[in-house]
């Protein structure tokens, strides 16, 4: 199980193929991990059961980064339209 008070803003965010394809902004309410912004301005958040580590000071999930970029969402699980 990940504690998720080691997730911490700046840390870069690590494929399973060891690339890195984002940085945490910061943990939601809700157990997602929102990060920074893109070059076009853009947060997306991902799930924090993708994390399989936190060692090193890094973040790292299971999947290849272009997937982990098809299957991340721009809409904060804690938006709510009213």
């Amino acid at each position: 199980m990940i504690n998720t008070d080691e997730i911490k803003p700046d840390m870069p965010v690590i494929c399973s193929q060891g690339g890195q394809f984002a940085t945490v902004d910061h943990m939601e309410e809700s157990g997602t991990i929102k990060l920074m912004q893109d070059d076009a301005g853009q947060h997306h958040y991902i799930p924090v059961f993708w994390v399989t580590s936190t060692d090193d000071g890094v973040v790292k999930v299971d999947r290849p980064g272009d997937q982990a970029m098809q299957e991340w969402s721009n809409i904060s699980p804690n938006y709510i339209d009213e």
